[in-house]
């Protein structure tokens, strides 16, 4: 355990609660969840090194305010806010400290992208080996949550692949965790949702690629029981996997699918692979059809928005993919397969004023078929259909606060109104006993409607015995809180 020493003294823990004392309006920002359903006017520090980010600290202490972290703020709901009180904003702290092209080793702060590293190592031949739909997550807030891909099913999550990290815990001190020192803190902090500290150095082991392009194999699902069958059969040779759904169909169509499967080419099958595996040769085109801007895509998009429009594009997508692209192989750039979160820039901004969630679940092999198809029906019940419905193979972990299982994810892309916000927290109610119901699990990153109950039951008591003695152990002061974390744990973690 490395320990540096305390530059400013902690203040004795007050026994009751005191007055909030004004901090310099200047700092005080709007800051939203990446879903646009909520927002907060939070106090927000950008500090660049790790001295100010003690001094944060401090200043939360001496003001008697909380502390939020907060990366490249790329939770769908309030996993980074907290109203009246501190975001610690470390997109600042973004270097790339260490690189060694021949081990595929790398050394970054926090605030560093996935984004940051791929175009950094990718003309070495690396890669992350987990990455999540947009390329814009910080390190440290997908090691906060423990970010999975869709490789989930053979590579784990991204804290499978971290060699080492520093964590800076609000008493001062700096502690290095490995899987052979302070072991237990590696695989408590990794996923503790940013409740024990912040993490500021973060070593990650890359996986080593042959070329800039994977053989991507297209092909159509005609129903949820289709889908299942299909990635239990390619799992075991697939390096991804991942599924689009139609939510809209119904009856002997539930759950039709269009399906990527993508693997790594071989070394020697790309004959160009120092051309494939260019920064340039990744990068997203700006434009559509080389003439339209793509940054205006979503204002095109704006008018299907709703219902009917959505069950339109959702019928088209599907006609098209299981006709003409049906059971095609094509190879596609690293970038273009993973980050299609950003393939249309500000594409979310079609589901303004309200916003979205999205409510994803994790279900045991054994009983995700009943509980999605269960879901599916709930929806389409509720008159509150998801306008988007993505698929994925897991496998569990080592981590104490996981939402892994051996089995499936379904993840729903949920519109939010004024009006209909009440009637997508009481679907959701409902979508929570089908899935713990069926065994199933939860993820911080995309939540915005669980419940302390619906938490503590997936959870389960040891699991938060254990964790809240960590969060005493490096928090006694209970300085760093989320809206999040207070809307599932509370404020005091009794």
């Amino acid at each position: 355990m490395a320990i540096e020493p305390l530059n400013t003294p902690i203040q004795p823990k007050p026994t009751e609660r005191m007055p909030l004392a004004p901090l310099p309006y200047d700092r005080l920002e709007r800051v939203s969840a990446w879903g646009m359903n909520t927002s907060v006017c939070s106090y927000v520090y950008r500090p660049t090194t790790i001295e100010g980010v003690r001094e944060v600290f401090g200043t939360a202490r001496a003001h008697g305010r909380k502390v939020a972290l907060r990366g490249s703020g790329c939770s769908y709901g309030d996993a980074s806010l907290l109203a009246e009180n501190i975001s610690l904003d470390l997109t600042r702290m973004n270097r790339i400290l260490v690189w060694s092209p021949e081990t595929g080793v790398i050394t970054v702060e926090p605030g560093a992208t996935i984004r940051d590293i791929w175009r950094y190592v990718i003309e070495d031949g690396w890669w992350s080996p987990v990455v999540s739909g947009t390329m814009m997550v910080s390190l440290g807030g997908a090691l906060g949550m423990n970010i999975h891909g869709k490789n989930n099913f053979r590579v784990g999550p991204i804290g499978d692949h971290v060699v080492e990290f520093d964590l800076l815990t609000p008493k001062g001190e700096i502690l290095r965790c490995s899987r052979t020192e302070n072991t237990e803190l590696f695989y408590t902090a990794i996923g503790g949702f940013g409740m024990l500290g912040c993490f500021v150095c973060i070593t990650l082991q890359l996986k080593k690629i042959y070329s800039g392009q994977l053989s991507v194999h297209a092909f159509a699902t005609a129903d949820l029981r289709g889908l299942f069958q299909e990635f239990e059969a390619r799992m075991g040779a697939a390096d991804y996997l991942v599924a689009w759904v139609d939510c809209f169909a119904k009856g002997k169509a539930l759950g039709r699918s269009l399906v990527h499967q993508a693997d790594y080419l071989l070394k020697g099958v790309d004959p160009v692979p120092a051309q494939t595996l260019r920064v340039q040769h990744q990068d997203l085109p700006e434009t559509l059809f080389g003439v339209i801007p793509k940054s205006l895509m979503w204002r095109f998009l704006k008018p299907f928005s709703n219902n009917w429009g959505m069950r339109l594009v959702n019928t088209a997508k599907y006609m098209q993919g299981s006709t003409l692209g049906n059971n095609k192989t094509h190879r596609q750039a690293h970038a273009a397969f993973a980050f299609l979160l950003d393939y249309v820039p500000n594409w979310k901004f079609i589901y303004k004023p309200g916003g979205l969630i999205q409510y994803q679940s994790f279900v045991p092999a054994e009983t995700a078929e009943a509980c999605f198809t269960a879901q599916l029906e709930a929806c389409h019940k509720a008159g509150t259909i998801p306008y988007l419905g993505v698929f994925k193979r897991h496998r569990k972990d080592g981590f104490l606060i996981s939402h892994a299982v051996d089995g499936y994810s379904f993840a729903l892309d949920i519109p939010i109104t004024e009006k209909s916000r009440e009637k997508v927290w009481d679907l959701a109610k409902e979508l929570n006993r089908l899935v713990l119901q069926a065994g199933g699990r939860f993820y911080f990153a995309k939540d915005s409607t669980l419940d302390s109950e619906t938490a503590h039951a997936y959870l389960g008591d040891a699991a938060l015995v254990q964790f809240r003695r960590w969060k005493q152990e490096c928090d006694p002061e209970n300085l760093l809180q989320t809206s999040l974390s207070r809307r599932l744990f509370g404020e005091t973690w009794d």
